[in-house]
C-alpha cells in the first residue's frame, strides 16, 4: 500500500475520480487551479492511495488546526467494491492520528450514501449530526442531506487495542 502527496501530475486522475457518474452525487469536481491551491496550502493535504491494483485520492484539511480537529474533506477510489473501500478509509484514518497530531477526524457524507455511512460506522466513526436538504449536487439537480460523523484520537487508539 502506498499513500503519497499529490503532484499536479495527478490532477487529470481526480478530476476522472469526481467526474465519474458513480461519484459525481456525492464529491466535488474541481479544477486544476482549486487542485494546486491544496498543494500549496499547508492546512492542507491532497494525497494519492495505491494497493492491489486499485487507486484512489484524498483531500484533508485543518492540519494546522490549533484543536487538533482534522476534516477528511474528500475521497475517492477508481475501483470500488472487494473490501477497497474498508482498507482505502482505514489508511486515512490512521494517516491523520500518527502522520499529523489529530485529536479528531470528522467527515460528511450524503445522505444517499448509505454505502459510505455503513463504511465510515463500521471503521468507528459515530454519527454526529445530520443537516437536512444542506448540500446542493449538481449532478442530482437539487439538495440533499448531509451526515456528519467524528472519531477522536482515543476511540481510535481503543480500536487499534
Amino acid at each position: 500500500m502506498t499513500l503519497r502527496p499529490a503532484t499536479p501530475g495527478d490532477f487529470a486522475f481526480i478530476r476522472r475520480l469526481a467526474a465519474d457518474p458513480a461519484n459525481a452525487p456525492f464529491i466535488t469536481d474541481e479544477d486544476e487551479t482549486a487542485l494546486q491551491a491544496y498543494l500549496d496550502d499547508p492546512d492542507a493535504a491532497l494525497l494519492i492511495w495505491q494497493a492491489d491494483g486499485a487507486r484512489g485520492y484524498a483531500l484533508f484539511n485543518g492540519l494546522t488546526d490549533k484543536a487538533g480537529t482534522v476534516e477528511l474533506r474528500r475521497l475517492a477510489l477508481d475501483a470500488p467494491g472487494g473490501g477497497r473501500g474498508r482498507a482505502f478509509v482505514g489508511a486515512l484514518v490512521d494517516h491523520a492520528f500518527t502522520v499529523w497530531p489529530a485529536k479528531r477526524l470528522w467527515l460528511d457524507a450524503s445522505g444517499e450514501n448509505l454505502r459510505a455511512q455503513h463504511l465510515y460506522e463500521s471503521l468507528g466513526f459515530r454519527l454526529e449530526g445530520q443537516l437536512r436538504r444542506h448540500w446542493w449536487r449538481p449532478a442530482l439537480g437539487r439538495a440533499v442531506d448531509m451526515m456528519l460523523y467524528g472519531m477522536l484520537r482515543d476511540e481510535w487508539q481503543a480500536l487499534k487495542a
